[in-house]
Formats: structure tokens, C-alpha cells, sequence
């Protein structure tokens, strides 16, 4: 896959009149949404030559929105929030919203890694033979 260069302003992407670029840059800018989310493996995402626009998928009639969600915010509000502001660019296909994940409260410190020992050949608990 080539990507686009940098600097260059890629082709608007219109699937069945639905413009993804502009459905992704009002969905990211709703109060409440982190982010746009590609899924587990990508597999939530518009392909176009040279790039993807994650958590937009327009077929079938619908369109759907895959997206991270802040913390607090209620997922019914956030589900018509994000309904609504698509409402306009939609042509009026239906709007699936799926949140797929939410932040972490505020203050939350990182997940702990664990740390390897290098020595790959004991199971833990077990002592050294």
C-alpha cells in the first residue's frame, strides 16, 4: 500500500454521496468523542487508494461510526450527539454508532508490564531444576 505524501491533500472520498473525510472530521469533533476506532485488527475502516479513514464504514444502505469515547460521558447522549451531527452528510442513511472502548478515569495511573527475566526456560512458580 502506498501512502499519500506528505503535504498532499488526498481526493475527497465519496461512497454511495456520503463524504467519509467530512463524516470523520465532525465525528471527532463531538463533545465526549477520544477518537475514531479502526477496531481490533482494522477491520472497521473506509479503504481508499493509499489510505483508510478508521472507524467509518458506509455500505448497505447505513452508515457506521465506530468510536473511543471519554470518560463519564453517557453512551446514549453520546450515540445522539454524534447522530445528529451527521444527520446533514448522511443523505439520510441510517447511523449505526458502536462505542468500542472508553478512556481510563482521569488519574488513572499506566498498566504495569511486567518485567521478562530472560530466562524463558521455567514456568513461573516453579522452582530452577
Amino acid at each position: 500500500m502506498t501512502l499519500a505524501s506528505p503535504g498532499v491533500i488526498p481526493d475527497a472520498a465519496v461512497i454511495d454521496g456520503v463524504d467519509v473525510d467530512a463524516v470523520a472530521a465532525v465525528v471527532r469533533g463531538c463533545a465526549g468523542v477520544s477518537g475514531l476506532d479502526g477496531g481490533q485488527y482494522g477491520g472497521v475502516a473506509t479503504y481508499l487508494p493509499g489510505r483508510t479513514v478508521p472507524g467509518i464504514v458506509v455500505g448497505g444502505g447505513r452508515v457506521r461510526v465506530q468510536v473511543r469515547s471519554a470518560w463519564g460521558v453517557q453512551a446514549p447522549l453520546l450515540a445522539a450527539t454524534i447522530t445528529a451531527a451527521l444527520a446533514p452528510l448522511t443523505g439520510g442513511y441510517p447511523v449505526d454508532v458502536v462505542i468500542a472502548d472508553i478512556d481510563d478515569p482521569p488519574g488513572t495511573p499506566p498498566p504495569r508490564v511486567a518485567r521478562r527475566t530472560g530466562r524463558d526456560d521455567q514456568s513461573p512458580g516453579l522452582p530452577p531444576v
